[in-house]
């Protein structure tokens, strides 16, 4: 079964224990110590979310997520800090601190409840640690590539790596005993990526990106120590290993797939949906309410798109201004993908002026935008990874481009406003930078805040100039059809035995998308349960509290005020961000 524990966009999460310090005299540490312990902890067990953040102390490693030991360090790691917040009562806390509590209480409660079902299933085609393994090979991601030692280092975690890539197919086999695999549509979209690795030249290898780009500063003898280490890791761990995976997922691991698609296909399965169910939208919502709730918002959005299509005259009905939509050559312009980059940074400066007037915190951490890596092109979504907590590394807006002469414009404006700005590279990056939080908080992660956040920026596209042409207002229903789409076809795959073919139709009738997305899409939510369903109950909630804090705030509404108050805290559970916006909101009248 599935296990995923809170992520930065890919970025697993999963921490252990380590003893704490105690203060000289064995009185009870104050709660900011203890909070700074736990972030150590989970920085030194848990190495790659610290190489994300920019901290090089452990680029060296990576634990081996999969072993029984692991999970049992982490299930006393969580126990301990949830049993030593019992430490602090509430009166004798800031405001600050009370929150602080609230979180690492809610992160010990819903991790411990995770760690019940068993990872089975630790490779899939968008999620799992080959594709993050994948990125940070090429040598211009968060792992660095600029000393002797950094090069070492790698040398030394992909050591680690290979240990895992043994583990992970132990744990499928061990999920063909208990019925707990991947559905086959999924298997065949990883065998390709796995291909790509297993049987590439040396010299045209991903994992040999950074010997291509050696420092010209390192001397001769480095150079030609590092070239060979790394061509014999490559030859003689990375590929071999690969190869054993590919065959044994083209093979064995094929045969035992699932033929259902949605997670009640496999033991225990209702259980871990509504596990994920909590985890990703931080609500204690059912399944079957979520499904209701994504249909009256398919409908209502529905009503909207049909005002677009009569404002550019089309006729017929609304699924074939779908198609006109995914098949218009003015919308597919390019020639060479350089012109989609080139597309998002012209969008980035047509909206500069406006920004001031809806924001007046801004990170200071740097931005980009960057085709997506050719390894995971082909299955990957437009993407945002953060920059480095020091602002070092620059936030990046990941878009693929698999096929350019196919590449459709009409939702660029908002894709560019969810993924970059102001949505996930302000939401994170004035985290990362906000000195008023514990560090614990200022990488922490929940999708229904994050994705929410991000989806309700779309709306502000008309505020920040864009959307003058009714193709991209369109692609910003589009985009907001789709999330509402998702909290159909996730529940229905997942609780209501709907199949691949069913939620795939189901998207094509009701949104503009191309039916290679559409699966893509599909197939996203069949690897990872739940996830999909974030971004719109996060998004209705921000709508919901800026609707109240306009009505009851009438005159002394402030845009600005409120997205700081949204934003200030980082990355929080949503009813503790109910809880604080209305204490702002009744605070201010």
């Amino acid at each position: 079964m599935k296990k995923i524990i809170p992520i930065i966009c890919i970025i697993i999460v999963l921490l252990a224990c380590k003893e704490e310090p105690k203060t000289s005299d064995n009185t009870v540490p104050s709660l900011a110590t203890v909070l700074e312990a736990y972030h150590e902890e989970s920085l030194q067990l848990n190495p790659l979310s610290a190489t994300f953040q920019g901290d090089k102390r452990y680029n060296d490693t990576l634990p081996n997520f999969l072993t029984d030991d692991f999970e049992k360090r982490v299930t006393d790691f969580y126990t301990k800090y949830q049993s030593k917040l019992s430490n602090y009562p509430d009166s004798t806390l800031t405001e600050n601190e009370r929150l602080s509590k609230a979180i690492l209480n809610w992160e010990c409660d819903t991790n411990l409840e995770g760690l019940a079902f068993k990872e089975y299933t630790p490779i899939d085609q968008m999620w799992s640690m080959n594709l993050m393994i994948g990125q940070l090979a090429g040598g211009s991601s968060a792992q660095p590539f600029k000393t002797v030692e950094d090069y070492d280092n790698w040398l030394k975690r992909l050591e680690d790596y290979g240990a895992w890539l043994r583990s992970a197919k132990a744990r499928m086999l061990e999920g063909i005993e208990a019925e707990d695999v991947l559905p086959k549509s999924l298997i065949t979209k990883v065998i390709p990526q796995l291909t790509s690795v297993a049987d590439a030249p040396l010299e045209e290898h991903l994992f040999y990106g950074p010997i291509k780009n050696l420092p010209a500063d390192f001397s001769d003898t480095d150079k030609t120590r590092l070239t060979e280490a790394y061509g014999k890791m490559i030859m003689e761990t990375i590929v071999p290993a690969y190869k054993e995976l590919r065959d044994f997922m083209a093979n064995d691991y094929m045969n035992a797939g699932r033929e259902s698609s949605g997670i009640q296909g496999i033991p225990n399965g209702d259980a871990y949906y509504a596990h994920q169910i909590k985890l990703y939208t931080t609500t204690n919502m059912t399944a079957d309410e979520i499904h209701q709730l994504g249909l009256s918002e398919v409908a209502r959005i529905s009503s909207e798109m049909e005002k677009v299509k009569e404002q550019v005259g089309f006729k017929g009905d609304l699924k074939a201004f779908f198609d006109h939509v995914r098949n218009k050559k003015e919308l597919m312009p390019f020639t060479d993908p350089q012109q989609v980059i080139d597309n998002f940074n012209a969008i980035h400066e047509k909206m500069k002026p406006q920004i001031n007037q809806l924001f007046d915190k801004q990170p200071k951490t740097p931005f980009e935008v960057r085709r997506t890596e050719a390894f995971r092109e082909a299955s990957a979504s437009a993407e945002y990874n953060p920059g480095s907590v020091d602002g070092s590394r620059p936030g990046i807006f990941y878009v693929p481009i698999p096929d350019v002469t196919k590449y459709n414009v009409y939702s660029d404006e908002d894709l560019f406003l969810h993924e970059a700005i102001p949505g996930h590279h302000f939401q994170i990056s004035l985290a990362q930078e906000n000195e008023d939080l514990p560090k614990f908080r200022k990488t922490l992660w929940y999708s229904a805040y994050g994705e929410g956040w991000a989806l309700y920026t779309e709306s502000l596209g008309e505020e920040l100039g864009l959307y003058e042409d009714p193709y991209q207002y369109f692609g910003m229903l589009g985009a907001e059809m789709h999330r509402a789409i998702r909290l159909v076809v996730d529940t229905g795959l997942h609780s209501k035995g709907w199949t691949r073919e069913e939620a795939i139709q189901y998207s094509l009738e009701n949104e503009a998308e191309s039916e290679a997305s559409i699966t893509s899409e599909i197939e996203r939510y069949m690897a990872n349960p739940g996830q999909a369903l974030s971004y719109k109950i996060g998004q209705l909630k921000i709508r919901e509290l800026r609707a109240k804090a306009e009505r009851e705030m009438g005159e002394k509404f402030d845009i600005k005020e409120f997205h700081n108050k949204v934003l200030e805290n980082g990355s929080v559970p949503l009813a503790l961000l109910e809880e604080n916006m209305n204490a702002w909101i009744s605070s201010s009248n």
